[in-house]
């Protein structure tokens, strides 16, 4: 049976309990069997199609959902309005997990999250599903090590070093966080704080005291929709390289 893209991004999100970031969208649609596409761009066409009110709805950036299915979601995916506060928040620090994760395992990186987050939720799995590392890698000292082993998500290269850190900050102080790149600063990684757009001018101004002068040009800030994008795109990417190099 021959189906349209807006047909099969529908079909691929029924199949996935009714939503799909658009990573898995992009990494999905176009496997589907007898999928036909005219378009010149699939990817920035499943873009343009979840935008249809009529359809979908969007839960956070890159995710999305069928309105069909709005009242059926899982808790992690789409938390109740009149839930408590901190576990809307935890989904939500966890969500931003977890496509970081995605985006290193996508690039060939070995991905950690901190052993207490492993079981939390992740689109319907938890960061434990989706994490390649079981184990952290033991790169330096232990009063290091142990440290690094807080921050939320690590990305190692394939010398078992640490190449990326990321901290996610859904509604805690940056201050911790700049704290731990401060400790880690003697090792040839990248350091970013992951956070909403509208936080951007706290960040820096924490950034910009002095104590963290000797970090403040190693540290960068990432929001929300550039996250969700990158995440996009990786799989895009992936895909579009998987068909050449296949």
């Amino acid at each position: 049976m021959i189906m349209n893209q807006r047909e099969a991004v529908i079909r691929v999100m029924e199949e996935n309990g009714g939503f799909a970031t658009l990573g898995y969208l992009n990494q999905k649609v176009l496997q589907l069997p007898g999928f036909e596409s005219d378009a010149e761009s699939p990817f920035a066409n499943i873009r343009r199609i979840v935008q249809n009110k009529r359809f979908f709805f969007k839960i956070r950036p890159g995710l999305w959902a069928l309105k069909s299915h709005q009242t059926k979601l899982p808790f992690d995916v789409l938390p109740h309005r009149n839930a408590d506060k901190e576990k809307i928040k935890a989904v939500g620090h966890s969500y931003y997990q977890g496509l970081l994760v995605q985006i290193g395992r996508l690039k060939k990186y070995a991905t950690f999250v901190p052993n207490q987050d492993k079981n939390k939720p992740f689109l319907g799995k938890t960061l434990w599903d989706v994490s390649s590392q079981e184990n952290f890698y033991k790169f330096g000292y232990d009063h290091i090590t142990k440290k690094a082993q807080t921050v939320d998500v690590c990305w190692f290269n394939d010398r078992k070093m640490p190449s990326w850190f990321f901290e996610v900050e859904h509604s805690t102080d940056f201050q911790n966080s700049l704290l731990k790149f401060f400790e880690l600063q003697d090792y040839s990684a990248r350091f970013f704080v992951v956070a909403d757009r509208a936080r951007e001018a706290e960040y820096h101004k924490k950034i910009n005291a002095s104590v963290f002068k000797p970090i403040r040009k190693r540290v960068g800030f990432m929001d929300y929709n550039f996250v969700s994008t990158w995440h996009a795109k990786s799989f895009a990417l992936n895909v579009t390289e998987g068909d050449i190099f296949d």
